[in-house]
């Protein structure tokens, strides 16, 4: 059995998704110790359990400690078989964290999900991230996921509903990625939940104006007006460049006014764009475990310490994978020295 210092690093739920992942795909039972040691309030909270309990129905897994607060986790990985997984949070949870579980695992294995929880909430990456950034990636990699967006949920009520399903990975398609040299074009979606249309747009707006200060490409920029369990805002925002694509965005609050909102999600995208790497800080650690099926070779606009931890807890179940230049908190680039076999 594999033992996983879930302190490590920066010591948070990421270890788990990415291990209990692992264990699915490897089938190597794993045991987590020391959950979130050196977090405020320590073990596992309810958004760990629902990744861990979608993977455990994926893989048909026995499971010891998974409840909250539990700083120890047994995973014991069974057959794995393609399923429809439902996933009901009932808080706004995020369902971009529970995905980012589920995705690596259902890749080799395939399958379909259900999501409620939260679309756009604090400290986690929006759905519309997720879905025209992260999801790009993995397709040039040979993954084929689709996801579709059926209410918006946010903090405190959440109540958003996410679908989709992915497909057996069938073509491990080497990435490289190191540098853009040109930008096609800007796009996003500015979306507000039980406001007015006009918060939409002005995040839109003032997005569009941001970026065109400095870029003479086209901006389009969509917008949506939804309604759903409670209030909220947001907007991403990306660059369509001759590699893969780049994104910033921002959350709106009460008190925040909307162009406030587009344009801080503008200068996020316009500060990735400066390095010239082709990967921004948000989606370098989630490529981390498909890269190491895949292969190949990515520049960062910044070496985050997700990613260093995210690169050791593969290494810790598939060996020394990856060859890691540059500095946390500094531009720098992630190579495979080494595919790995399943």
């Amino acid at each position: 059995m594999i033992v996983i210092d879930g302190s490590y690093g920066e010591g948070g739920g990421q270890i788990l998704r990415t291990a209990i992942a692992l264990s699915v795909i490897t089938k190597k039972p794993v045991k987590i110790v020391k959950i979130r040691a050196n977090r405020p309030n320590p073990g596992l909270r309810p958004q760990h359990l629902h990744g861990i309990l979608a993977l455990k129905e994926l893989s048909n897994a026995r499971v010891k400690g998974a409840k909250v607060s539990s700083t120890v986790l047994e995973f014991i990985p069974g057959k794995a078989e393609p399923k429809h997984v439902r996933v009901p949070i009932k808080t706004a949870g995020s369902i971009t964290l529970v995905l980012q579980a589920l995705l690596p695992a259902m890749a080799f294995i395939g399958g379909s999900f259900e999501i409620t929880g939260g679309t756009d909430v604090p400290w986690s990456p929006p759905v519309d991230y997720l879905k025209n950034v992260t999801l790009h990636a993995l397709g040039k990699m040979g993954i084929e996921a689709e996801l579709e967006i059926r209410r918006r949920g946010h903090y405190p009520k959440g109540g958003g509903l996410v679908v989709g399903r992915v497909k057996p990975w069938e073509e491990k398609k080497p990435l490289k990625a190191l540098e853009w040299s040109k930008i096609e074009s800007f796009a996003g979606i500015s979306h507000a939940t039980n406001l007015p249309a006009h918060v939409a747009e002005r995040q839109a707006k003032a997005a569009k104006e941001r970026i065109e200060e400095l870029y003479s490409v086209p901006v389009g920029i969509e917008t949506e007006v939804s309604r759903s369990l409670g209030p909220g805002s947001g907007i991403v925002v990306w660059a369509e460049t001759d590699s893969l694509r780049l994104a910033g965005d921002a959350l709106g609050k009460r008190g925040k006014p909307a162009e406030v909102v587009g344009r801080e999600a503008a200068d996020e995208l316009l500060d990735q764009l400066e390095p010239k790497k082709a990967v921004d800080r948000f989606l370098g650690d989630q490529l981390i475990p498909f890269l190491a099926f895949a292969g190949g070779e990515i520049g960062v606009t910044e070496v985050t310490s997700h990613l260093i931890t995210n690169v050791w807890v593969v290494e810790q179940f598939l060996g020394r994978i990856f060859e890691v230049k540059g500095e946390i908190g500094e531009p720098g680039k992630v190579k495979v020295v080494k595919r790995a076999e399943v």
